[in-house]
């Protein structure tokens, strides 16, 4: 795939509309290559990973974007983030058969839709809606519509091996016509899901917009990154007193067992690491050497 495992905004110099390109296909490997996924939980974390890298555009500060699914059917939880970094990192959660013909809102029984913008250093925002369209992309432009009140228009596919994503949307307090908008947006669903894999960003570009004024900016890389930590899991396990996870690591050989979820990666702390944890200014270093 042309442009791979990148994201280039759109700018339209007559109009006010922005957009965005994604392409992932090493880092959504990553995502798979962590987990024996059904292949319509694989397409739809391709999408869910180009619709996160794409609505990270509007991030104007350092910090992270999320984008969780949830239900009540077989398929509990799809989630996505990716950080100010354009660092990206996905997982699916679910029990018993999925059906690889059910549509996105049916995988998610009475499922929602969230969108939380967590900045580093800020409040935390999160816009909540329910699964209605059986698309994510559909479910998305609902968010902007009901949540954000801005036409929106965005495409995803995901083939479990590459997945890619157009996102067009009018800026927040244009005063452009309605006109221009259905223009735009009529041009960009001519595109077809094969088009948005196969072509690299100029070409699809030129294909749909060539009587516009369009340009692209320079791209910025994407990659599968996961920021868990032997600290961050050491946090995590202080929601437990002292004395139960004691006790948990005397069940277990001595030693309390904690991997990531998005990784896999296994962090182990001893009786030592523990008491360290409620005492010593819960100080642990960031090895994971056992005491």
């Amino acid at each position: 795939m042309s442009n791979s495992d990148q994201i280039q905004r759109i700018l339209f110099d007559d109009i006010d509309v922005r957009g965005a390109v994604s392409r992932v296909e090493d880092c959504y490997q990553e995502v798979l290559s962590r987990a024996n996924y059904p292949a319509v939980i694989e397409r739809v974390l391709g999408e869910m990973l180009a619709a996160v890298s794409l609505l990270s555009t509007n991030l104007k500060f350092e910090g992270r974007l999320m984008l969780q699914a949830a239900g009540e059917g077989s398929l509990r939880v799809l989630m996505a983030e990716c950080s100010h970094h354009q660092n990206l990192r996905a997982i699916a959660r679910y029990d018993g058969d999925i059906d690889n013909d059910a549509t996105f809102n049916e995988l998610l029984v009475n499922g929602r839709l969230a969108l939380t913008i967590e900045p580093d250093n800020g409040r935390r925002y999160q816009g909540v809606i329910p699964l209605e369209k059986p698309t994510l992309a559909g479910c998305l432009q609902d968010y902007f519509r009901q949540s954000e009140q801005l036409s929106t228009s965005i495409q995803l596919v995901a083939d479990g091996k590459r997945a890619a994503g157009l996102l067009l949307q009018v800026l927040p307090a244009s005063d452009s016509g309605d006109a221009d908008w259905q223009h735009i947006n009529t041009l960009a669903h001519t595109l077809k899901g094969e088009e948005l894999l196969e072509l690299d960003n100029e070409t699809m570009l030129y294909r749909l917009f060539h009587e516009e004024n369009c340009r692209l900016y320079d791209p910025d890389p994407l990659k599968f990154h996961c920021d868990c930590s032997r600290s961050r899991s050491a946090e995590a396990l202080k929601m437990m007193t002292e004395e139960e996870l004691l006790e948990v690591a005397e069940e277990h050989g001595g030693v309390i067992e904690v991997s990531c979820h998005f990784c896999n990666e296994l962090y182990r702390f001893d009786e030592a690491d523990v008491r360290a944890l409620f005492h010593d200014a819960g100080q642990l270093d960031d090895t994971d050497n056992l005491h």
